[in-house]
């Protein structure tokens, strides 16, 4: 394998140049089991994939102003976004930084801040960011934000929605 080394301004063009080509004829899927037809649906909406969801802060972003942020959206990564923070030089110096930076791409809006860039993601508090992270892996992982889980008294299982909702609030 031949490795190349690019800077950020010809990032576009190596992707582009490892695009696989469209195919000319689709082959048919197996038919989809219960489990993944029921996280699409919850992933569409009148036929249209779901890809921007809605998420609440434990803690909230806090800006110069001292507004607190805990609202916000984040889309579905794309190749594009896991590949470009490779070649960050902030993330080559401190591999840790890589989830600043893939957050900072993915994260649309948080309350009233619509550029969310890295130096947001690096104030926010350690617990919203492993938030967010956690966050970020289920819906582009798993395809929902719901996690089931069971009750530590009386052992019944049920389902939560990690996407918002203040603890304790039905």
């Amino acid at each position: 394998m031949r490795r190349r080394t690019v800077t950020s301004g010809g990032l576009d063009e190596v992707l582009d140049s490892l695009a696989p080509a469209p195919p000319a004829a689709r082959e048919e899927a197996p038919a989809p089991s219960p489990d993944r037809e029921r996280d699409r649906d919850r992933e569409q909406d009148g036929g249209r994939l779901r890809t921007e969801f809605d998420f609440e802060l434990p803690r909230g972003y806090v800006d110069d102003e001292g507004q607190v942020h805990r609202h916000g959206s984040m889309r579905l990564a794309t190749a594009r976004d896991e590949l470009r923070p490779q070649i960050d030089l902030r993330v080559k110096e401190n591999p840790a930084y890589l989830s600043v930076v893939l957050l900072s791409q993915v994260i649309t809006q948080l309350g009233t801040i619509t550029d969310v860039h890295a130096g947001v993601v690096e104030r926010m508090y350690a617990t919203d960011v492993a938030f967010l992270q956690d966050f970020y892996r289920r819906i582009n992982s798993e395809g929902h934000t719901h996690a089931a889980v069971t009750c530590p008294l009386c052992h019944g299982s049920f389902e939560v929605d990690l996407s918002g909702g203040r603890l304790g609030e039905s």
